[in-house]
């Protein structure tokens, strides 16, 4: 059953099929498309992955993966992407009904794996929960460097005097903290506040501790 034009999925968004059965990509590639869903299917890990290469990395994408391959399997393929920092929801098909692997892969972030023969419903609620993920990923990344890159305007000293504001120090603590005036303290948090581009303190809150990375 073909999904609606209102719920149809953003054609911007790609669902890879990794699988050396030729007669499975098919199935899942007819399956999807049917459904609305852009599909891109690959043979081997190996050229899912020197695809990836020339991919835009702003594309919202999920794959699906073989756990069995000739050549790299998929739960090699899945080690290498964590490896090489390539977030990409991940769920993985069997026809093995090897539970202890399925467990195994969602230990290290698999969405979910589907038994073969698959409902259709099935396959593409399992697609629908990774693109979601795959939304909420991208958005948190380009907030992340948005936040990264504000911070790094900052001098060292206003990244010091952030680090204490974060920690709740007031102006005279962080003075004598870092043995200079209350004064200097002001003109550092004015600085701060105009650099990250925040007007208030929760504000300055919001946007220092959602970086990762430590303020000094």
């Amino acid at each position: 059953m073909n999904v609606s034009a209102a719920t149809k999925p953003n054609q911007a968004e790609v669902v890879y099929v990794v699988d050396d059965d030729e007669a499975v990509r098919d199935s899942l590639t007819w399956l999807l498309e049917s459904n609305g869903y852009v599909v891109r299917c690959h043979a081997s890990a190996e050229r899912f992955l020197q695809s990836l290469q020339s991919t835009d990395k702003s594309t919202i994408s999920c794959a699906i993966l073989d756990v069995r391959m000739s050549g790299m399997s998929g739960l090699e393929l899945q080690e290498r992407l964590i490896s090489e920092n390539l977030p990409m929801p991940v769920a993985f098909i069997t026809g093995h009904g090897d539970v202890s692997m399925a467990v195994s892969t969602m230990k290290r972030g698999a969405v979910d794996f589907i038994e073969k023969p698959f409902k259709e419903n099935d396959l593409c609620g399992l697609v629908d929960r990774m693109l979601a993920k795959a939304r909420v990923d991208y958005s948190q990344a380009s907030q992340r460097k948005i936040t990264q890159s504000l911070l790094s305007k900052l001098t060292g000293r206003e990244r010091q005097v952030l680090e204490r504001i974060v920690a709740g120090r007031l102006n005279k603590q962080i003075a004598d903290d870092l043995g200079i005036s209350i004064k200097t303290v002001e003109a550092h948090r004015a600085n701060i506040m105009e650099k990250l581009n925040v007007n208030t303190v929760a504000d300055l809150l919001r946007l220092a501790l959602s970086d990762p990375q430590p303020t000094n």
